[in-house]
């Protein structure tokens, strides 16, 4: 039995409790939280203990945590839990600091403790059929990938104030699932980007509506495309073009049903909102997790990953401001 001890007790530490309730062989034994609340209410749907979270870090009970709270509390959690010898599972970003994620890699291997990244839509069933399906050669060369992101609506201001802007926040997921399906690095990034849902935006310092071209050295192209506005629904949707053909994975609908009558066909909405969406997602990268932290398979995506996820997010957010292209190592 893996005892996994949750920091954080908000949307997305509720999201992994409820996915390690469905695993065989591992539960939630200790919550922490800055709030009492929150840690109380999910402990009582745990059966978790409450700790503070440098209690739950060290407690013998807790053999793996998972890092859900803010971003900028992550570096030093991580530290501490590295040095306490336990399993990691980090939400992304795992800091704003591309810097401060190097600290955390000499770190976590020093301590020679498994570490993985939570980006979740790697473990999209459609997604990851997609890369399966280009490592098998069935499209052949990758020569151009194309993702699609859209919110449906902008959060709080104040939650844009300290995310990082949309590169470093929104668009760090697409850039990892560049990474993944590319099967090479980018070296080198431009983007675009403009205010146009909500001024507010702008006047915080962030883009609500941006999009990026990064280059690899054998002249592959991924094309990312955010906004935080979509009408329809929460577009997430893929198009991997290669020699021979191409993979494309479409949007999760609300159901299957399509009508049609005189006027035309009619499907159904997109599903709203990236919890629906990306239930399966969340459920598979936890049960990843679980079943190879012992070291039977190997665990990702890992810091490493979560680094070069950041650079890019760093490059594109330099590219906004200078207006070019920037090269990356």
């Amino acid at each position: 039995m893996l005892n996994i001890g949750l920091l954080g007790c908000g949307r997305i530490g509720q999201v992994h409790a409820r996915s390690i309730g469905q695993i065989d062989g591992a539960r939630v034994s200790a919550v922490a939280d800055a709030f009492a609340e929150p840690a109380q209410m999910l402990a009582d749907r745990t059966g978790a203990n409450v700790l503070s979270a440098q209690d739950l870090i060290e407690s013998a009970d807790v053999d793996a945590v998972v890092i859900g709270t803010p971003t900028d509390t992550h570096f030093d959690l991580i530290h501490q839990a590295a040095r306490a010898g336990k399993a990691i599972f980090c939400e992304k970003p795992v800091d704003m600091s591309a810097d401060r994620i190097r600290d955390c890699i000499k770190v976590v291997e020093a301590a020679g403790i498994p570490f993985m990244t939570a980006f979740n839509r790697r473990f999209d069933p459609n997604f990851a059929n997609i890369q399966s399906r280009i490592s098998n050669g069935e499209i052949g060369n990758v020569e151009i990938v194309t993702i699609l992101s859209r919110d449906p609506s902008p959060p709080p201001i104040s939650y844009i104030k300290s995310s990082g802007g949309l590169f470093r926040d929104m668009m760090i997921h697409d850039l990892d699932m560049a990474r993944f399906l590319l099967g090479e690095e980018p070296i080198s990034v431009y983007a675009v980007g403009s205010s146009l849902v909500d001024p507010e935006i702008g006047k915080a310092g962030d883009v609500d509506t941006a999009a990026v071209t990064l280059t690899t050295a054998s002249g592959k192209i991924c094309q990312i495309s955010n906004s935080r506005r979509a009408s329809y629904g929460y577009d997430q949707r893929i198009e991997v073009h290669g020699e021979k053909g191409m993979l494309r994975a479409e949007n999760m609908l609300e159901n299957t049903v399509e009508i049609a009558t005189p006027s035309g066909f009619r499907k159904a909405p997109a599903q709203h909102f990236f919890l629906e969406r990306y239930e399966a997602a969340y459920r598979a990268e936890v049960v990843h997790f679980v079943t190879a932290v012992d070291g039977s398979e190997t665990l990702t995506p890992g810091i490493e990953d979560g680094l070069r996820a950041q650079v890019l997010a760093d490059a594109a957010a330099e590219s906004l401001v200078r207006g070019r292209v920037i090269n990356v190592d």
